[in-house]
């Protein structure tokens, strides 16, 4: 049996569907990307028991972000290996680079019958695969050359994919600093990376400045709306304090914050 089609199309032919189909569109993802009912994406909650959310952006209506949601159109050409539990997290940033990157593609990793070199590699483009494991970029590349490979898991997760996947083009470190933004995973620390800020590091040492500056706003907006949605709300605030959103979304944000009707 063949590996699984990208699933970008059926996502995103949900973000498009009203509440009276998108039950039935949603039985036919959960047949075709083989996750079962009691796990699908828009049904799973950051505390555990169900709530309505979003088809587009994942949070609950309350705290939805797709007001601020922008294209960003890029000549790098993206690819993610996602497990299976990365799909139906609302917290993926997998999930969010799919959304901003009309061109991207999404692979559901499955470690009995992963996908083939064949079905991911871009014509014309050398295939890098994103690992700390990996050797250095080389400096001459540009973006429209490349088209690169990201594991979205936890790093035990994305530690097996790389086994699977290594051999199939160069695998690629780049020297990441600083102190990860996101704030939504426990075992998140300084050393360790988001999958959206492993793809800034990568798109501004393409010299791809305007769009890791795009990814950057949506990537932190999303953080500081699933830490409101959560209710941590002192979090959050020490989150914006630090943030580039209250000057990049100014208007948005002030429309996130009055208060809805229920």
């Amino acid at each position: 049996m063949a590996a699984l089609r990208p699933l970008n199309l059926q996502y995103r032919l949900m973000h498009q569907c009203d509440a009276e189909k998108w039950p039935r569109l949603a039985r036919r993802l959960m047949v075709e990307s083989r996750l079962s009912h009691d796990c699908f994406p828009l049904m799973r909650s950051v505390v555990l028991k169900p709530t309505i959310r979003c088809l587009r952006c994942h949070m609950p209506p309350r705290w939805c972000i797709c007001g601020a949601h922008q294209d960003i159109p890029c000549p790098l050409k993206i690819t993610l290996l996602s497990h299976p539990r990365e799909l139906i997290r609302p917290s993926s940033t997998g999930n969010l680079i799919t959304r901003l990157f009309p061109d991207s593609r999404v692979y559901s990793w499955n470690s009995r019958q992963p996908p083939t070199v064949a079905e991911v590699a871009i014509p014309e483009r050398e295939l890098w695969i994103l690992h700390p494991h990996g050797r250095p970029a080389p400096a001459e590349a540009v973006a429209s050359g490349v088209q690169v490979v990201l594991l979205d898991g936890l790093w035990n997760e994305t530690a097996a994919m790389a086994r699977e996947v290594g051999r199939w083009g160069r695998l690629v470190s780049l020297p990441m600093t600083g102190t990860s933004r996101y704030w939504l995973r426990a075992k998140q620390d300084g050393n360790r990376f988001s999958t959206a800020e492993a793809l800034m590091f990568l798109l501004s040492s393409l010299d791809c400045n305007a769009e890791c500056e795009s990814l950057r706003v949506q990537f932190e907006l999303h953080v500081y709306a699933s830490l409101r949605s959560r209710g941590r709300t002192d979090l959050a605030a020490e989150f914006l304090a630090g943030s580039i959103i209250g000057a990049a979304l100014p208007e948005f944000l002030a429309q996130l914050h009055t208060q809805r009707p229920l």
